[in-house]
């Protein structure tokens, strides 16, 4: 069994440590940075919005403002935009929390779309990757994140490139309609 949050926190308070981040060549900064205190667990996990399909803003945004949506699933454009070329994100109409809540059929279909939306992101030309994330601590209707990285600049390799997105300035609006019209189409 995982360590309780308490056995974790007394474990770990005292003992943080700084990684040799000034090494590596994706780190977005540079000077000195010391770990932030670790404080101590909390009582209860912090509640998502729209938690229990309440007042859940994904479940009630018209498809108008997605790019792209079928029976089952709808892909909304990240907003306001940041530095990296493109992020959309995926998430079922249905509201559900967790992947592991997906009923079978629609994990299964879940699968094809990750890889449908990834190969058309990479067509739009110059992606050296495109990073399909999960983060489900802000809002809990269940998405997925595809993170458009530029070609040939190695320092926005790797999970700093959503670090990246927040430093580089915004693409220009021109060029991001002009790429979700394009993935857009591609999808069908």
């Amino acid at each position: 069994m995982p360590e309780s949050p308490e056995e974790l926190y007394a474990r770990t308070k005292d003992a943080l440590r700084m990684p040799p981040v000034e090494e590596w060549e994706q780190w977005p900064f540079e000077g000195a940075l010391r770990p932030r205190e670790l404080r101590p667990p909390e009582e209860r996990e912090r509640p998502r919005f729209g938690e229990g399909g309440v007042d859940c803003g994904r479940c009630a945004a018209p498809d108008s403002e997605y790019i792209w949506t079928n029976e089952t699933w709808r892909l909304w454009p990240f907003t306001p935009p940041n530095g990296l070329p493109l992020v959309v994100l995926l998430e079922p109409r249905q509201h559900y929390a967790e992947p592991g809540d997906l009923p079978d059929e629609l994990a299964a279909d879940l699968g094809v779309m990750l890889a449908r939306i990834e190969r058309e992101i990479r067509a739009l030309g110059n992606i050296g990757r495109v990073h399909v994330c999960r983060w489900g601590d802000g809002g809990e209707h269940l998405h997925w994140w595809f993170m458009a990285r530029p070609a040939r600049i190695p320092q926005l390799i790797g999970s700093f490139a959503a670090i990246w997105d927040d430093i580089l300035p915004p693409v220009p609006e021109e060029v991001r309609q002009a790429d979700l019209a394009r993935l857009a189409a591609a999808l069908g």
